[in-house]
């Protein structure tokens, strides 16, 4: 659903307000700063604000007084080092919040990254909206016959149609339900606290997400990952596209060791050394388990 001419009114007036400030800004960012990233059906990520940018992060590595050496080369190769060699406290100068609006099974897999400060809307003090994630026909699929937390082929025809009629059945009950507990006949109602319990897992729900950047690449790592689910996935792509205007030369070095890179045991380390020595190894013979064995084919090729 697109925002409201009044949510985006909102946005607007927020963008149109500057202040002059001596820290340092990026370019990139503030194109971005309240901007309503939409993402699945009723869902958003904006940038509410920031802290650092690719100099900070030099800064911190160098302890300097001030921005670091000017040569961009330099502060790249930095950057680059401090990636590969996993070095953490000089990305966590840079933070980012975030407004995100994501259904509730969404944020309840989000909140295992126990890394960064949350505050959620309050459905104590609020009534929740009637929004709820319906996904689109070419996200509705059956359960994986290989992976007990994956997807296999899309439904389609009309057992699909008769999946998404028990979501969109089953929410809106729910939600009559909820309110019809809140303000029963003009009685004074159930308590909000207790009405919310009979609400489904796909009713969407807002927080603030407060985060460093050493940790937001970590949380990135795992949701941007083909593998992830996709309704946070897509989360998560919109977040990308955000922290590579944000911090260019991190996101690159980011992109390169970490999203494009891949990490190999020590067993599969000398797997590889007797490959290249011209010895014919095996699953049998790698002393890798057949999943191990799987992965490190999947990287070498």
């Amino acid at each position: 659903m697109p925002l409201t001419p009044e949510q985006l009114a909102e946005i607007e007036d927020q963008r149109a307000q500057t202040a002059t400030t001596r820290r340092a800004t990026s370019p990139g960012m503030e194109q971005h700063l309240y901007t309503a990233h939409e993402v699945l059906d009723h869902g958003l990520v904006r940038v509410i604000d920031y802290m650092g940018d690719d100099a900070a992060i030099c800064q911190a590595a160098r302890v300097s007084y001030g921005r670091g050496t000017k040569a961009v080369s330099n502060d790249e190769g930095l950057i680059r080092y401090l990636m590969r060699h996993w070095h953490s406290t000089p990305f966590e100068m840079c933070e980012i919040k975030l407004h995100v609006k994501l259904p509730v099974f969404v944020a309840r897999q989000w909140i295992r990254h126990r890394t960064a400060n949350v505050n959620e809307y309050s459905a104590r003090y609020s009534v929740l909206d009637r929004e709820f994630y319906i996904p689109a026909p070419e996200h509705l699929a059956a359960q994986s016959s290989q992976n007990n937390q994956g997807r296999g082929a899309v439904l389609e025809g009309a057992e699909a149609q008769r999946v998404l009629d028990m979501l969109r059945g089953d929410s809106n009950r729910a939600y009559d339900h909820y309110e019809a507990m809140l303000s029963d006949d003009g009685q004074q109602g159930l308590a909000r606290e207790l009405a919310r319990m009979n609400l489904p897992a796909n009713i969407y729900t807002q927080w603030y997400w407060k985060v460093d950047l050493h940790n937001l690449f970590h949380f990135l790592r795992l949701r941007a990952d083909p593998h992830a689910q996709y309704e946070i996935r897509v989360y998560a792509d919109a977040m990308c596209r955000i922290v590579k205007d944000w911090v260019p030369l991190a996101y690159a070095a980011f992109e390169e060791y970490r999203l494009g890179g891949a990490q190999l045991s020590a067993t599969a380390v000398q797997v590889v050394r007797r490959m290249l020595a011209g010895e014919e190894v095996t699953q049998e013979t790698s002393g890798l388990t057949k999943r191990e064995w799987s992965e490190v084919m999947g990287v070498i090729g």
